[in-house]
């Protein structure tokens, strides 16, 4: 008679670490796994990227501020030369017979248009204050002289190489806004400086065809 001993059972043909006497398995020969030979979590990602993230720096406020004195500056000595003929400028008379023999009627009010245009929008510049409007002023005012003038070229005393510069500053100040360091700062138009930019633009695109095709 053939004798079966049930303290444990066969699996495939191997004995099972069951014991059917005590109704537990026998753990006895087996390794306990080791925890430490588990993948940790994804902190330990070789492939992940632990340089510091981007964060807001003063760098692009510094930059504007500079672009804004520059442009600002540049365009209160023009228009103070417009004005009040300072610094050898021709003043509100010179600059008038200037604009006829470019073809302009209404030669007087456009001169001091032009003059204070420049003086209230290099000041507004300078300040950070309704930054979208006074660039978008002074562009008007360099797109005017582009056109009349871009049969000069670009290089010599007749190009547009300085006028096509100033245009740019004004363009980039016009859709980058004013910085931080401005009076503009929090306000409305500070926050949406795309929006404000295109409408702002097309204010000054207004203006700047109705001086060329009207008042030439």
């Amino acid at each position: 008679m053939h004798h079966f001993d049930d303290s444990t059972t066969r699996v495939g043909g191997a004995a099972s670490p069951y014991d059917s006497t005590t109704k537990a398995f026998d753990t006895t020969g087996y390794t306990p796994l080791d925890k430490s030979t588990v993948d940790s979590p994804a902190d330990d990602d070789p492939f992940e990227d632990d340089r510091k993230k981007f964060g807001w720096t003063a760098g692009p406020d510094l930059g504007l501020l500079g672009l804004r004195a520059v442009l600002g500056g540049i365009f209160i000595l023009h228009g103070l030369q417009k004005v009040f003929g300072l610094f050898g400028g021709p003043g509100i008379n010179g600059f008038a017979q200037s604009l006829e023999k470019m073809g302009y009627r209404e030669s007087v009010v456009l001169a001091w248009v032009t003059g204070i245009t420049e003086l209230a929008g290099g000041g507004l510049l300078v300040l950070g204050l309704f930054t979208p409007l006074a660039a978008a002023g002074l562009l008007a005012i360099m797109a005017n002289v582009i056109a009349l003038q871009w049969k000069g070229g670009f290089f010599g005393a007749n190009g547009v190489e300085l006028e096509l510069a100033l245009a740019g500053m004004a363009f980039a100040a016009l859709f980058a806004g004013p910085g931080r360091a401005a009076l503009d700062y929090n306000r409305s138009w500070f926050r949406h400086p795309l929006a404000a930019g295109f409408i702002a633009l097309l204010l000054g695109a207004g203006g700047a065809a109705v001086t060329y095709f009207v008042f030439r």
